[in-house]
């Protein structure tokens, strides 16, 4: 069974750093491909970032240039460093991971960006 736990999220001001973390276990995690995604009361699920199993990148426009995605196949763990936080980052935060045609999700950090 695919499981996802992540972590790191939190209170952070505008303009600081948060990393998020999501360590996978049960699947193939070399030849997935993972995701963050973010979502806020009353609005669809929105991607925030991708990486493939073969390391190509994908960014919403809102992140572009703040946040970096990123893996390490060797721990089984996604990444999300996010700066210059701004207020309207604020958001649950879940990991995706694919593989083959199934999708898994983790349980969703919160992430609030205030003053």
């Amino acid at each position: 069974q695919v499981q996802l736990v992540e972590s790191g999220g939190g209170l952070v001001q505008p303009g600081g750093s948060l990393s998020l973390s999501c360590a996978a276990s049960g699947s193939d995690f070399r030849t997935s491909g993972l995701a963050w995604y973010r979502q806020t009361p009353g609005k669809q699920r929105e991607l925030v970032a991708s990486i493939a199993a073969r390391g190509s990148l994908n960014y919403a426009e809102s992140v572009w240039g703040r946040f970096t995605i990123s893996r390490d196949n060797g721990k089984n763990t996604v990444y999300l460093q996010m700066n210059s936080l701004k207020p309207e980052d604020t958001a649950v935060y879940y990991c995706n991971l694919r593989w083959g045609d199934n999708d898994y999700w983790g349980q969703g950090t919160q992430v609030t960006v205030s003053s």
